[in-house]
């Protein structure tokens, strides 16, 4: 049996100083190596783990057999955004949990190779878009985050006329500006993005829906139907003593800012952003890492993570944990904020915390944290970052009459995908999805039912 094949990383006191990617990507001879252990199962059950159903076993066989250039044919069947899944789709619990091999040795590297298969595609200028006779229909898609870009470019492979509403000044929504180059590469994402263009999805930037236009009046406009995939955009906060003090982000501003502003490269950029030399940053989750993994490449001399769970509770990736850890980042488990602290400038100057301890498991599985009572202490900081969640972005739902919400502000939807209004539909973290891949499912199973949806209006 062969070893699992390591992908190349940079080393961590060179890569905590720029933004550059940290992981190298597989050579030619590993990518066919890592291949050669797939065992090509009659009953594949890697593929029942990938949300937007890639052929899996059939894009390794050909890797293993050194045809690239029919290993992204067989991806981009099912997977528009072959790049991103490969470098941010937490594969490790979806289709490599599945993957046979885990039970006895190592799963495949299903998500190192998809990533080498795209990146020869990239480099070798491969788009393989198909031309596809235009059906005579029209859909609208607002947001061009994941859902949005997947379902866009599943109608354009079946002729559908397909124009992607996005409110900022570049496409790619949270791939953009959620995510840090140093793990998503611009040109990747560019990349992904011309390709949906080639193959007729059109992109209209700075046209925020709900605002610039109404929902309802994209049907005037002689839409069919309307996929919304808005995302999460409204920050959650601990709304405790102190939080508005200066120097105090949201983990949402502080990497738009860094991501999408350019704000590490002022003034070349016009974006400014504080930078902090001791940092804490708030939170478990992948936005966490990538933040506190941010403060440190803009200079700072300390970054403490702090999370009120063990580091086993975590819902981020381990890789993305491992990375920071290297990197530098304090990891600060059990440990939760009750005030900020300022100076007489209003400036933070130190957050006061208390430990935790785990008790039973809540509806998630995990254990739930309980206050340590006396355990209070001080940590002296110039900066926060608080990565605590994302609720859904309320823009749309609030503007747009009998467009109904559950509870929590999400979009409630049927089977199909279809909102409370006939001919909308949505997906992603605008109806709860929580990862990228999750979202591309949703956009996938919604462009289903809208092809469904308009045959049967006609």
């Amino acid at each position: 049996m062969i070893e699992r094949i390591h992908m190349p990383e940079r080393p961590a006191s060179e890569r905590k100083n720029d933004f550059l990617e940290v992981n190298k990507g597989y050579t030619q001879e590993q990518a066919i190596n890592e291949a050669s252990r797939c065992i090509q199962c009659k009953n594949p059950l890697c593929v029942s783990g990938c949300p937007v159903e890639i052929n899996i076993p059939g894009f390794i066989k050909a890797i293993a057999q050194n045809n690239p250039d029919l290993a992204i044919k067989v991806l981009k069947e099912k997977n528009n955004l072959a790049g991103v899944c490969g470098r941010v789709c937490p594969q490790e619990e979806q289709c490599e949990l599945k993957c046979i091999l885990s039970k006895k040795s190592k799963s495949v590297a299903i998500g190192n190779l998809e990533r080498y298969t795209a990146d020869w595609a990239m480099d070798s200028s491969i788009t393989q878009n198909q031309d596809v006779k235009n059906n005579g229909k029209k859909v609208a898609v607002i947001g061009s985050g994941p859902a949005g870009l997947t379902c866009a470019g599943d109608l354009a492979k079946e002729g559908f006329a397909v124009t992607v509403f996005e409110s900022l000044h570049l496409a790619g929504g949270v791939l953009r500006y959620g995510i840090p180059q140093f793990r998503l590469p611009p040109k990747v994402l560019n990349t992904e993005i011309t390709n949906l263009e080639k193959s007729g999805v059109k992109i209209e930037l700075n046209c925020l829906v709900g605002r610039t236009i109404p929902l309802m009046e994209l049907f005037s406009q002689g839409f069919n139907a309307i996929f919304v995939g808005t995302g999460a955009g409204l920050p959650k906060f601990f709304n405790i003593s102190g939080e508005n003090l200066n120097h105090i982000y949201s983990a949402n501003e502080f990497l738009v800012r860094v991501n999408l502003m350019n704000a590490f490269s002022f003034p070349k950029y016009d974006t400014p952003i504080y930078s902090g030399k001791t940092v804490a940053v708030f939170g478990g989750g992948n936005t966490a890492m990538d933040s506190a993994r941010t403060a440190l490449r803009l200079g700072a001399q300390k970054v403490y993570l702090i999370y009120r769970r063990s580091q086993d509770e975590m819902p981020a990736r381990a890789e993305e944990a491992k990375h920071a850890q290297e990197e530098g980042v304090i990891f600060t488990m059990l440990t939760n904020p009750i005030k900020f602290i300022g100076d007489e400038a209003g400036k933070v100057s130190a957050v006061e915390c208390v430990k935790m301890e785990l008790t039973e498991p809540d509806e998630s599985g995990r254990r739930k944290p309980r206050t340590i009572e006396g355990s209070n202490f001080q940590i002296e900081i110039d900066m926060a970052v608080i990565a605590i969640g994302l609720g859904p972005n309320p823009l749309l739902p609030s503007q747009t009459a009998n467009l109904k919400t559950d509870k929590y502000g999400h979009l409630i939807i049927d089977e199909t995908a279809m909102t409370s209004i006939p001919g909308v539909f949505a997906g992603g973290d605008i109806v709860g999805g929580e990862t990228v891949i999750q979202a591309m499912g949703m956009g996938k199973r919604a462009a289903r039912s809208i092809i469904e949806y308009i045959k049967s209006s006609s």
